[in-house]
């Protein structure tokens, strides 16, 4: 990437790329081995995130010789009592029990914190809006080291647009608040730039007819 030409002479900065790519690792380590860094579980067991009001944990299954056995465990270092098969889906339901025994042959599941296929597609849709929301800035970083000033084209807002519809039905099947409301304010703008886009370009049209 430091060596790829923009124009001639001229070269992309290396430092933001590798800023962002130190950046993409950290969020990752965060996202799938940092959260549940303190849980302290069996050897060989499989886990499943759980949470019960606001106390977050996994639950803890191991399966040997047959037998099954679940140990709920929270973040602020409670456990519960090793639990069978029988006793887990009378506490938690058969629902709860099908999915922590279904994560155990599912990697997929497991690194994306679902339980089942159709979350694959509802995960597929979120990554898709983040692809275009990462492949705006990288245009708009790229256009911009053309230019050699701050430069935001029109497919700047499109993909924006993209992105954040994507994103948007992702964060509410999540049920996260929080990615929804951030979602629907930019929506707006994002439409909002587009037609004064688009109304500027018809004003030069007519100007030059």
């Amino acid at each position: 990437m430091s060596v790829a030409r923009v124009e001639a002479g001229r070269r992309v900065k290396w430092e933001p790329f590798a800023a962002m790519v130190v950046l993409l690792v950290l969020s990752g380590w965060l996202v799938v081995g940092g959260a549940d860094a303190g849980i302290t579980v069996r050897e060989g067991a499989f886990t499943s995130p759980i949470r019960v009001a606001n106390t977050r944990g996994v639950v803890d299954y191991v399966k040997e010789g047959g037998e099954e056995s679940f140990v709920v465990r929270t973040r602020d270092g409670w456990s519960s009592a090793s639990m069978s098969a029988g006793a887990f889906r009378a506490a938690f339901g058969p629902a709860v029990y099908e999915e922590v025994s279904a994560s155990r042959t599912n990697w997929v599941f497991r690194l994306f914190n679902i339980t089942s296929w159709a979350g694959v597609a509802w995960v597929g849709l979120g990554l898709l809006g983040q692809f275009a929301f990462t492949g705006r800035m990288l245009i708009q970083w790229f256009v911009s080291e053309q230019n050699r000033r701050s430069t935001v084209p029109a497919v700047f807002w499109w993909l924006s647009l993209v992105g954040a519809g994507a994103l948007f039905a992702y964060f509410t099947w999540r049920q996260d608040v929080v990615g929804v409301l951030g979602q629907a304010s930019g929506v707006v703008i994002y439409v909002r730039n587009l037609r004064l886009i688009g109304k500027e370009r018809r004003r030069a049209e007519r100007v030059a007819e």
